[in-house]
């Protein structure tokens, strides 16, 4: 058993309510959600809104459901912005997280993004030439060191409406800089790319998995010069695995033949009163865990 690869499973509350969309939410406190997410069988989940970013305070809930914080999403601005500044904007959420034992803080590049302009159509996403391209690279580059050096990873989130969204930017974000990869399933399947070819190129840099799945159907028939990103949201783009059309079976065992261990985290928004976050939480862990046992991980409790 010593040389088996190890797992451990994680989920986001944007199941339970989300940030962007608030009318995309259930009226659940915390606990709720964490009790839910333990019954399901988590050990870990993301943070959001409804979390206390102090662990004095969510030290105790957490402990209660035997939950752990595995990561948490930060809007970062460096596209744009100054490197000092997004290293105050960050120092906050980063003091928390070392507190919390998280694996990492989830970047997600907000500046230009249209990921959360409800009236802005998928066509209109920021994009960037190969100098600039090059010149966020290397600021990124920088901020990534910056905070390994403070004892707290990034991992970079490519997402829909944001300047690395396609596997194209993708590969050329990864080619002039050196951030580890936060690799999401659901997000590069909707840009249109290759989820075995992205791990297949990218596998030495991925530090974190989401597995969100996506219903083909709700994407294919997009208008993407009319439909935002928060419009496929609503229409239900995004499940949890075992309930959409991604191949996870192959997704999961391309990563363990690369080594990959660490947290795989469900991470799936999706209109609650269709989708009871109970519900989803249970069959996309019973899903999860079917299949990372079978590419051969131990799964932690």
């Amino acid at each position: 058993m010593s040389d088996m690869l190890h797992a451990q499973l994680g989920i986001a509350p944007i199941a339970w309510w989300n940030d962007d969309l608030p009318a995309l939410s259930e009226d659940v406190s915390l606990e709720t959600c964490l009790a839910e997410a333990a019954e399901a069988g988590f050990a870990g989940m993301e943070t959001g809104r409804r979390f206390p970013m102090d662990m004095d305070a969510l030290g105790p809930i957490l402990a209660r459901y035997g939950i752990a914080v595995c990561g948490g999403w930060f809007s970062g601005e460096l596209l744009d912005g100054d490197l000092e500044v997004e290293k105050d904007r960050i120092a906050r959420q980063m003091d928390f997280f070392k507190a919390a034992g998280a694996p990492c803080i989830v970047y997600g590049e907000t500046a230009r993004s249209i990921q959360g302009e409800k009236g802005t159509p998928l066509q209109r996403k920021p994009r960037l030439d190969e100098a600039q391209m090059a010149a966020y690279g290397r600021r990124m580059s920088d901020f990534a060191d910056w905070c390994s050096d403070q004892g707290m990873p990034l991992a970079y989130h490519h997402h829909m409406g944001a300047v690395v969204e396609t596997e194209d930017e993708l590969d050329r974000f990864m080619a002039v800089s050196s951030v580890p990869l936060l690799f999401d399933a659901g997000h590069m399947a909707f840009a249109g790319g290759d989820n075995l070819r992205v791990i297949d190129h990218h596998h030495a840099r991925i530090s974190h998995v989401h597995t969100k799945d996506v219903r083909r159907s709700v994407i294919d028939g997009l208008d993407r010069t009319r439909a935002s990103f928060l419009d496929a949201v609503v229409d239900g783009a995004f499940t949890v695995p075992g309930d959409g059309d991604l191949d996870f079976a192959a997704i999961i065992r391309a990563l363990a033949s690369h080594g990959y261990e660490g947290w795989f985290v469900i991470e799936a928004e999706q209109d609650p009163r269709l989708n009871p976050p109970r519900e989803m939480a249970m069959k996309g862990y019973a899903e999860l865990d079917r299949l990372v046992r079978a590419a051969g991980y131990a799964v932690a409790s």
